[in-house]
């Protein structure tokens, strides 16, 4: 399997380099046969390119098997005619990765203030709200005049069957219950076709239970209990709000693994920012990117037929409960170690995972 790495900015080359060692690590253990090829995205490639991410590194991560990528100062980039391209949404709309998965779980080893869960937010990936991506050239945010500002909202039968088999098939290998969140009330002709669409899809599963909760109820519901919940899917934006939630929820949002996969491709992508205050004082949590390195193993696994990379996959979340477990993490989530630290430590405990 090769894997294109992109260490990312502020607290990126951190945590990414605590991944890499873990891929490296269990790539010998599981014989996968990894190939880590680094490059850079972002504020390096700016200064080096004139474009936080290029045509040329767009067609490398095509030819690879998979994008390991590290967080982006996204808020940073703002003139994409300067060459300042928000680096997730590129790879996001020019790869069709239509599938966002978020985990959020509780561990043993640390204060579970809600009591113990273990969910998944499904979050379509590639339209919605989300002006950077829902038509073919430019934004879909305009501003009409000084004082007015018009957002569109793109909603597609096809985007929303897709992301609705995701989860009923992401739900069949865990507890069989999904829970449509949508805004029906309110965006009945979107929201209602995006209803529709899950229900037509969870026909061909009648062994998963299904409901539908509105997305500001289901804000205070995932707040009051969580453990009600196994797979939720719903549009990008409340996808996007809800997952950091829920990871938060779980007790930081380092913990905050994410996959985004379309049809051939998939990138693992630490589900926080940058975090360029505390870039360079080696106290960021590196748990989210060993996550999302995981979880991109996992997909090739699966798609690949391939049990050892989904061993291996497995192996490197049982050496992050088991880490947390023992205290031997940052301090976000219980622990006293730095980021280096604590990734030599989950290196101890991935030998034994």
């Amino acid at each position: 399997m090769k894997i294109v790495v992109l260490p990312g900015d502020g607290i990126g080359p951190e945590t990414v380099a605590v991944a890499v060692d873990a891929l490296q690590a269990v790539s010998g253990r599981f014989n996968l046969g990894l190939r880590l090829e680094h490059d850079v995205a972002g504020h390096d490639s700016l200064k080096r390119h004139g474009a936080t991410v290029t045509p040329a590194l767009l067609e490398k991560v095509k030819a690879a098997d998979g994008l390991l990528l590290g967080p982006m100062s996204t808020y940073d980039f703002k003139d994409e005619a300067k060459g300042e391209i928000n680096p997730s949404k590129y790879f996001r709309k020019s790869l069709d990765l239509y599938a966002n998965i978020r985990p959020a779980r509780t561990y043993p080893g640390m204060r579970a203030r809600l009591g113990e869960f273990d969910l998944v937010v499904v979050r379509e990936n590639t339209e919605g709200f989300y002006a950077d991506r829902n038509i073919e050239s430019g934004g879909s945010e305009m501003l009409i005049t000084p004082d007015v500002v018009v957002s569109l909202r793109r909603i597609t039968r096809q985007c929303c069957e897709r992301i609705a088999r995701s989860a009923f098939e992401l739900a069949m290998t865990r507890k069989k219950h999904v829970t449509i969140v949508h805004k029906a009330n309110v965006l009945k002709i979107g929201d209602g076709m995006f209803i529709d669409m899950c229900h037509q899809v969870g026909k061909e599963f009648p062994d998963v239970r299904v409901d539908d909760v509105i997305v500001d109820a289901m804000m205070a519901h995932v707040v009051r209990a969580p453990d009600r919940y196994d797979v939720i899917v719903t549009t990008n934006m409340f996808g996007d709000i809800l997952s950091d939630l829920t990871a938060e929820l779980s007790g930081s949002l380092g913990l905050g693994g994410s996959l985004n996969a379309g049809r051939d491709h998939a990138m693992g992508q630490a589900a926080h920012g940058s975090a360029p205050d505390i870039a360079g004082l080696d106290i960021a949590n590196p748990i989210s990117q060993l996550l999302s390195a995981a979880m991109l193993l996992n997909w090739y696994g699966q798609r690949r037929g391939q049990r050892n990379f989904m061993d291996a996959s497995a192996a490197m979340e049982r050496a992050i409960a088991s880490a947390i477990e023992s205290g031997e993490c940052t301090r976000d989530v219980g622990g006293s170690l730095g980021t280096r630290a604590a990734g030599e430590a989950y290196l101890r405990h991935l030998q034994a995972a």
